[in-house]
């Protein structure tokens, strides 16, 4: 992770030296100036990410190849009168879009509650004296107290630490906790080794200390991840890609064998130009298998249910394909897929094997 390009390396200074940098006092801030740096600074929040409306989102589940296929499948059938048939077509599209759009309705409620890893309130010291505040309201030079138990709410700088350790592994995939100091550590320090740091989203353990913050929102190291995770780019899974493609064909080879078969008839067979068309325009309808979308769709809603009883989020149907192909998956150590919990699960003795109960 590299050093935010306005922000100095705190980790590498003193406490003093960090206050000064910060224009803050150990005392904390007056109250005028945490406000007129908060206008500054703006919210210790995350941003939140764009928001489709539901109609947008419900319409997305529309923009397939085969989808579109289908629709025209619709059209063309009710033009003939063959209600039974529109009616079957429009029910498979439209089932196939209600269930996209529940599930991803509710893995994108289950995404934002992980919003919740940030603290809610904070203890900082105000014009010296002790105060409660909303996380969101800190500030760039807030001195914040901090014991066992809390959610750090921003990235600080530690100014006194008694028995202090924190629990990083959202940032560094270490599942035991880190001892924290006061002392200045290597400029070129790895994240995990910036023992006079404290980073936002992170667990404190054990102990108990005060830091002045160095970085809030989108400057802290968790925003710079979101940063980074909102520049991903989306790629398509194998069944998308897989089901376009023959969707492509399929329309191609169809409107060539309907355009061979008007021609030859017309031309050769000299059949009438109305009856020929009818039967070319029923022949290519026929040729469509409307019943493919909805049994992909059944296949990954149940697919996604049963992820969903393992309590695994899946956003987008089409994702449990990608995840069922999966044969190996590498880590480098338990508490970076896990509930960064360690138990034991069975003890061999001389003559009898126990297997233990319980959690954590």
């Amino acid at each position: 992770m590299t050093e935010h390009p306005q922000s100095p390396a705190f980790h590498a200074v003193s406490p003093d030296d960090a206050l000064r940098s910060l224009q803050a006092t150990a005392a904390g801030l007056s109250s005028t100036e945490a406000a007129r740096r908060l206008a500054e600074h703006g919210p210790n929040r995350l941003p939140e990410p764009p928001k489709r409306s539901a109609v947008l989102r419900f319409l997305a589940h529309f923009h397939n190849v085969l989808i579109y296929v289908l629709i025209a499948s619709a059209a063309v059938t009710a033009a003939l009168q063959h209600w039974a048939d529109t009616g079957v077509i429009l029910a498979v599209v439209i089932v196939n879009a209600i269930i996209g759009f529940v599930q991803e309705g509710r893995a994108e409620q289950a995404m934002a509650a992980i919003r919740s890893m940030l603290a809610p309130r904070s203890a900082v010291l105000r014009g010296g004296r002790r105060q409660s505040v909303d996380a969101a309201d800190l500030v760039p030079g807030d001195i914040v107290l901090i014991e066992a138990g809390d959610r750090v709410p921003a990235d600080l700088r530690l100014i006194e630490a008694r028995g202090l350790k924190t629990e990083e592994a959202i940032l560094t995939g270490e599942s035991v906790p880190v001892e924290k100091g006061t002392a200045p550590v290597a400029m070129d320090a790895a994240l995990g080794d910036r023992t006079s740091m404290l980073f936002s989203g992170t667990l404190v353990a054990a102990g108990a200390g005060h830091g002045v913050v160095a970085a809030t929102g989108m400057g802290t190291q968790i925003g710079r991840i979101s940063g980074m995770l909102s520049e991903v780019q989306t790629l398509t899974t194998p069944l998308v890609e897989q089901m376009d493609t023959f969707a492509r064909w399929l329309t191609v080879f169809i409107l060539i064998v309907a355009g061979t078969l008007l021609a030859y008839g017309y031309f050769v067979g000299h059949l009438p130009f109305a009856e020929l068309f009818m039967a070319v325009v029923g022949l290519s309808v026929a040729a469509i298998p409307e019943g493919l979308p909805a049994v992909l769709t059944i296949t990954l809603a149940v697919g996604v249910q049963a992820m969903a009883r393992r309590n695994a989020i899946v956003r987008r149907l089409p994702a449990i394909e990608t995840l069922g192909s999966v044969s190996v998956i590498c880590s480098d150590k338990t508490g970076t897929l896990t509930g960064n919990e360690m138990m034991a699960a069975t003890l061999a003795a001389t003559e009898h094997t126990y297997s233990i109960g319980g959690e954590g």
